[in-house]
């Protein structure tokens, strides 16, 4: 079986050696990518067409704003009854794109692995990944689960709005929070306490991240824009608790 993995950005290169590391010795993982990048060791780098062509499973590691576009651009050159992931993280639109522009010729499974190189840096074991299945065989889903939750991950399986409201108010807030942080200037300091230091660890965390992958967030989430006005009415309440409590 080969298993391909296309975009080798930071995401992708960490999916790519992932793979690699936690899949049986007889499974070829193979990369490919619009840009060049470096491909992790024991991952075999291989032209678009014959990694559209060759792959029994393959997933896509690009950025959200940019998916639907790839995706045009396929021109039926993906095996047929290959399984097709996205890895994106907001799901709707994607599932959408994958059902219009994939259609039955594939077996689609739109999912979320909901960790990246730091968060994973201590291991898998109890990561969590959503698998949204469009159209997919349960026998298929249920062994990719199976596959999934041998190297440690937590495998929920949900619809993608049901992922797309959740994400939103965890890690759509999270990388808010983070990016605001980071605007304020924040540093370490010989004071801080534990509370400040998980503070800076989410900054460290979702700054890390290339900052498209948090415009993203906010554009093609369909919650988030909820998300955002409920944190500011949440701010603007503590404020005004605040200004009340010094004036009285």
């Amino acid at each position: 079986m080969r298993v391909g993995i296309y975009g080798l950005g930071r995401f992708g290169s960490f999916w790519a050696d992932t793979v690699r590391r936690n899949t049986r010795d007889d499974i070829e993982v193979v990369a490919s990518s619009r840009h060049p990048h470096a491909v992790p060791e024991g991952v075999v780098f291989l032209c678009e067409d014959e990694l559209f062509a060759t792959c029994d499973v393959l997933f896509f590691c690009v950025a959200i704003s940019s998916f639907e576009s790839v995706l045009k651009n396929m021109n039926g050159r993906i095996k047929k009854g290959a399984v097709v992931f996205d890895t994106c993280s907001v799901k709707t639109y994607p599932a959408q794109w994958m059902k219009e522009y994939l259609g039955d010729d594939y077996t689609l499974i739109a999912s979320h692995p909901m960790f990246g190189p730091d968060s994973a840096k201590s291991g898998l074991k109890g990561l969590p990944i959503v698998l949204c299945p469009l159209n997919a065989d349960e026998k298929i889903v249920q062994c990719f689960t199976d596959e999934f939750a041998s190297w440690g991950l937590k495998v929920l399986r949900m619809t993608p709005l049901v992922h797309d409201k959740e994400s939103a108010y965890s890690q759509g807030v999270t990388h808010f929070v983070g990016r605001t942080l980071r605007e304020m200037g924040l540093r370490d300091t010989e004071i801080a306490t534990s509370g400040y230091k998980a503070l800076m660890t989410i900054v460290d965390q979702t700054c890390n991240d290339p900052l498209q992958l948090f415009y993203d967030l906010q554009r093609f989430n369909p919650y988030a824009k909820e998300m955002r006005l409920s944190l500011q009415y949440a701010t603007e309440k503590i404020l005004n608790k605040l200004r009340e409590s010094e004036e009285g």
